[in-house]
């Protein structure tokens, strides 16, 4: 009976684990309704404003881009601009792992601080939950500040779930660094499941960085109690021209983000195209219902680009695939991309709109995590996306509403669980 009693208790427990891990994929949404929605031009000013207005987000029309694209080109820019510092180097990362690629980055911010230079890492604990703390000694010792984001004590617990997802530094208050990418050896090494996984970073200057600076500033407070006010961190650099941008500072409140009103708006306003990338593309109900009207009301092509047969979390796929069924039905292009892990975030709409960022397809990251998001109106920028969007379609897989309805009765038997967890508030 005693053996029994433990099994139970054993059993219940697991039930309750799995039912976080899910809550936390999926979890209560709201609808995000927008009723009686006109956009108008998307590339007008007034649509800018609103964007801006909606998503809390200063519009700075001064902004340039640089994409990078996977491990090498994003390491090798993100250490030069760390090696020009003159006063200060943010950085804050979910990921900053043990290895290799975050050895070069230390080397480099010790040296710096050595030099004088303000240098503040703030890294997420359950995140980078295997890298150890005397990890940063050096770098404290040389002058560095190195924070964790949500340490684990008795008296953090009730912000466990929150996580900061941040991928973002940032030199001397005049580039920034945003995206995908984090700090670790999969982005550069291959592993016995994956080459090298692809990602796509942007490299900031202009009026934007000052908004990534205050974003970091945020987190910093929170984990330091200490306000940033030395001034050359908001310097900025000005870039006459450019991209319009708006930088959407996202933390979870009452149940919202802004990153997810964001990605609905844009949805929403889409008139031609939507050109999703992401490595894990569970949406919610409001956000399939979305693509879906845009496919059957207003003529739009929907494609989206998930990761595959490589997927570093094989489970979360399985669950995309349970809920894909409804989008292939209505004509939403599906695609699984098997050469690499595929880790980028990217939204192009109507190839003039770029939703780039930290931000995944998922509940964790629309209700639960702390996100960074740009959004830009460049066509250059669009178009260079979508280039690397068509490339990297050619080492894809599209996914068959035929095949779709022949899947086995487990993943039938996922779509039915997941619907549990899903409902709207």
């Amino acid at each position: 009976m005693l053996f029994l009693a433990f099994v139970a208790i054993g059993s219940f427990s697991i039930l309750l684990v799995l039912a976080r891990v899910l809550l936390a994929l999926f979890g209560p949404a709201l609808p995000y309704r927008t009723h009686s929605f006109e956009p108008g031009d998307l590339s007008s000013d007034h649509y800018a404003r609103f964007l801006g207005a909606i998503a809390n987000a200063d519009v700075r029309p001064n902004t340039e881009f640089l994409v990078l694209k996977d491990g090498e080109e994003i390491y090798s820019e993100e250490l030069a601009a760390i090696h020009s510092a003159q006063s200060s180097i943010h950085l804050e990362s979910y990921e900053f792992l043990e290895g290799d690629v975050t050895r070069r980055f230390l080397a480099a911010m010790i040296e710096r601080a050595r030099a004088g230079v303000q240098v503040r890492l703030l890294v997420d604990t359950l995140g980078s939950f295997s890298t150890h703390d005397r990890y940063f000694r050096d770098l404290r010792a040389a002058g560095g500040h190195m924070l964790w984001y949500h340490p684990l004590r008795w008296d953090t617990w009730p912000k466990m779930n929150n996580r900061t997802h941040r991928k973002m530094l940032l030199v001397d208050g005049k580039i920034g660094f945003v995206g995908g990418a984090d700090w670790a050896d999969e982005w550069v090494t291959p592993t016995k499941k994956s080459p090298p996984w692809r990602d796509t970073m942007f490299r900031v200057e202009g009026d934007a960085v000052a908004d990534l600076q205050a974003v970091f500033a945020e987190n910093w407070l929170e984990s330091s109690g200490t306000i940033l006010t030395q001034e050359y961190c908001f310097s900025g650099s000005r870039q006459p021209g450019g991209a319009t941008a708006l930088v959407v500072d996202s933390t979870p409140h009452k149940g919202q983000t802004r990153a997810r009103i964001l990605f609905q708006l844009l949805l929403d306003s889409a008139r031609e195209s939507i050109d999703i990338t992401t490595p894990y593309f569970l949406p919610d109900k409001a956000a399939r219902r979305a693509m879906i009207r845009a496919v059957r009301r207003r003529g739009v092509r929907v494609r989206v680009l998930a990761a595959g047969q490589r997927i570093d979390h094989p489970f979360v796929r399985r669950l995309s695939h349970a809920l894909e069924g409804s989008l292939l039905k209505n004509g939403v292009e599906i695609y699984d991309f098997d050469a690499a892990m595929i880790h980028a975030k990217i939204m192009v709409i109507d190839r003039r709109w770029s939703a780039i960022g930290s931000t995944n397809f998922d509940h964790r990251s629309f209700g639960l995590n702390d996100e960074v998001n740009i959004a830009a109106l460049d066509e250059t920028l669009a178009r260079r996306l979508l280039q690397d969007f068509e490339a990297d379609l050619q080492h894809s897989r599209r996914l068959s509403y035929e095949h779709w309805k022949k899947r086995e009765l487990a993943s039938r038997i996922r779509a039915w669980f997941l619907g549990l967890f899903e409902r709207e508030e």
